[in-house]
């Protein structure tokens, strides 16, 4: 199955520091447990729509990540059984207010503004989400390549972690994590997320009315 994402989701549960070149990057430690945080359906935007720079900020990044979208209602699903209840998975950029991020000491302001949640460009299943290429483009040039193979948690995990949390809907997103190399965007610049074997998710991004 493969086919087009348009839905909003009701929510996307994000994780910080899931691959071990980004905790490496950032002089952190490894996390012992999923660190989760969220994202608002009004930051939802698909391919080929802009992403609006907000006029208040100073540093916007880009962060490649596959996403896992959800099938059926899940609360309290073992690890084992997470596969049942995974509808597939898309391409996503959590674009980051990066200094907001710094100055709130917590990431939901920075994570947060209009157009700051880009999925897509489909959903599909038939990938293995433990062993495909997560990349960034900036303007064409590679800035982010890695490996779902350096996950620190696997999928079944990050599913078992966020629903014993929280009950999950069909169509909500879970975003796995970003490698080593995120960095700054401005107005003009066209952003390009790619997992193999989903496809190339592209967005251009806009100065704020």
């Amino acid at each position: 199955m493969k086919e087009k994402i348009t839905n909003i989701p009701s929510k996307i549960v994000a994780l910080g520091l899931n691959y071990r070149d980004h905790a490496k990057e950032f002089k952190l430690p490894v996390p012992e447990e999923p660190i989760i945080f969220m994202k608002p359906p009004t930051a939802v935007i698909f391919d080929g729509d802009d992403i609006v720079y907000p006029a208040q900020a100073t540093r916007v990044d880009y962060e490649a990540e596959l996403a896992i979208v959800i099938g059926k209602k899940a609360k309290n699903i073992n690890a084992a059984d997470v596969p049942d209840y995974i509808r597939g998975y898309t391409c996503l950029n959590d674009i980051t207010e990066r200094h907001i991020q710094g100055r709130d000491g917590q990431w939901t302001r920075a994570k947060s503004f209009d157009t700051f949640c880009s999925i897509g460009p489909v959903v599909t299943d038939e990938i293995d989400p433990a062993n495909v290429a997560v990349r960034s483009y900036l303007n064409g040039e590679l800035k982010q390549d890695s490996n779902t193979r350096n996950l620190i948690f696997t999928i079944g995990k990050i599913v078992e972690f966020v629903s014993g949390v929280m009950t999950l809907l069909p169509g909500d997103v879970i975003a796995t994590g970003t490698p080593s190399g995120i960095g700054p965007m401005l107005p003009g610049d066209e952003i390009v997320i790619e997992v193999e074997g989903i496809g190339k998710l592209t967005n251009r991004v806009v100065k704020a009315d």
